[in-house]
């Protein structure tokens, strides 16, 4: 049994690993055959929209973080921690795919990390259902959202669209999974609230 403390280091360390670009994924990439050959536009694209999705992911450590230090249940407590860890493949495989693509994360990370971290704790401090309830929320919007890119990723862009479909599988999987230990659904003003955050960060992590 870990105390108060371990967990907090625990923590401090994935948000480290996240934040330097050191985490390490367990899972082995998604692979696609063929050899893709993108115009510059086609990769600026790319880049741009996986910049986000590895945002999103750095996102997704904090609030899985944040929100597993704060459970009241040790056996939920242990799926936070156990999502956490299928989003640290998410977050190595966007990462990787942006080195190959010549383009870089986002130099907002260290911000969005922090927001993220700050609103897991607020939504575990609510209660174990009613965190429960923000992860299917998420997860939700996030499934959504790489179906979107998955649309407008350039479409020989193989490499890509390989890494956005197992991600959108693995957060429909996470969404479930909540759903199932007894999530309480979120009141609309917060899932519209969720989703406006959402938008400020993927128009600006497009970018920078």
């Amino acid at each position: 049994m870990t105390t108060f403390i371990d967990r907090c280091l625990i923590a401090a360390d994935a948000g480290l690993k996240t934040l330097a670009g050191t985490a390490r994924a367990v899972r082995q990439r998604p692979r696609a055959s063929g050899e893709e050959r993108l115009s510059d536009e086609e990769r600026r694209l790319a880049g741009a929209l996986m910049r986000v999705n590895h945002v999103g992911e750095v996102c997704a450590q904090a609030l899985y973080q944040a929100q597993s230090l704060t459970a009241r249940d040790d056996a939920l407590r242990q799926r936070m921690a156990q999502a956490a860890r299928d989003e640290v493949d998410h977050l190595t495989w966007t990462e990787d795919r942006l080195r190959e693509l010549d383009d870089r994360p986002s130099v907002l990370n260290p911000l969005w990390y922090a927001g993220a971290f700050a609103i897991g704790l607020a939504a575990g401090r609510a209660g174990d259902r009613w965190s429960l309830g923000f992860v299917v929320e998420t997860e939700r919007q996030v499934e959504a959202h790489l179906a979107s890119h998955l649309e407008r990723l350039p479409a020989h862009d193989a490499a890509s669209r390989a890494i956005v479909a197992r991600m959108k599988a693995d957060e429909a999987q996470h969404a479930h999974a909540a759903q199932e230990a007894g999530a309480r659904a979120l009141p609309w003003p917060v899932r519209l609230a969720m989703r406006g955050a959402a938008k400020v960060m993927t128009t600006t992590a497009h970018r920078l």
